[in-house]
C-alpha cells in the first residue's frame, strides 16, 4: 500500500472541538502548506468513541470526520497508562476527569491506585489519518516516566502536573511548552506522520 500523501495547499480536517489542540497542529502544519480547520468549526457531531484501543478511536474519529467533510481528516487519541493499575487510566483517561474535568480527583485516584506499587507510567498518542474513501493510516508515539505526588508545576493540562518523564526530575507541568513538545508522545507520533505523510 503507497502511503496517503498530503500535498502543499491540501486542506486538513482536525477532528477535534479543541480550541488548543487546533491551534498546536495548525502551528506545526503550517510549514508545510497545510491548511488546518477543524471539526468544531464545521460543526460536525463528535462520534462515539467505542474501541478498545487508542488507534481504534483515533480511527474513529478520523473516518467520521474525512467522511462528513469530504476532505483527508487526522484524529488523535492519547492518554496516560499507569503500569500499577494494568495500563489505566489509558483510554479512559479524559473520562476519569468526568464530565468537569476535574484532572485533580482524576490525579489523587492514580495516587490511590498505586499505593506501594511501581511508579512506571507512560502517555501515549495515536494519530490517525483517514481519507473520505475509507482509507487510513495510523501513528504512534509513546513516552516512558514516572508517576510523582504531590502534583507539581502548572503548566500544561490534564495529568501533566504527576508525569516525569525519563531522565528528568520535572513534571511535564515544569516544563515550558516548548520543552515538553519537542519530547513529548504527540510530538513522536507527529514526527512518524510527518516523516510519512507529508512532502
Amino acid at each position: 500500500m503507497t502511503p496517503i500523501k498530503l500535498e502543499r495547499g491540501s486542506t486538513l480536517v482536525l477532528a477535534t472541538h479543541n480550541a488548543g489542540k487546533l491551534a498546536e497542529f495548525a502551528k506545526l502544519l503550517a510549514d508545510f502548506g497545510i491548511k488546518v480547520i477543524s471539526a468544531g468549526e464545521l460543526n460536525l457531531p463528535e462520534p462515539e468513541e467505542t474501541a478498545t484501543t487508542f488507534a481504534g478511536n483515533a480511527a474513529i474519529k478520523a473516518l467520521a470526520a474525512a467522511k462528513a467533510a469530504n476532505l483527508p481528516a487526522l484524529a488523535d487519541d492519547s492518554g496516560l497508562c499507569v503500569a500499577a493499575l494494568d495500563g489505566a487510566p489509558g483510554i479512559y483517561s479524559a473520562r476519569w476527569a468526568g464530565p468537569n474535568k476535574d484532572f485533580a480527583s482524576a490525579m489523587a485516584r492514580i495516587e490511590d491506585g498505586i499505593g506501594q506499587g511501581k511508579r512506571n507510567a507512560w502517555f501515549m498518542c495515536v494519530l490517525c489519518l483517514a481519507l473520505p474513501d475509507g482509507r487510513t493510516e495510523s501513528f504512534e508515539g509513546r513516552i516512558d516516566g514516572q508517576i510523582v505526588w504531590p502534583p507539581r508545576g502548572t503548566q500544561g493540562h490534564g495529568y501533566d502536573p504527576i508525569f516525569a518523564p525519563e531522565g528528568e526530575t520535572r513534571t511535564f507541568a515544569e516544563m515550558a511548552d516548548a520543552e515538553k513538545n519537542a519530547i513529548s508522545h504527540r510530538a513522536r507520533a507527529f514526527e512518524a506522520f510527518k516523516n510519512a505523510c507529508l512532502s
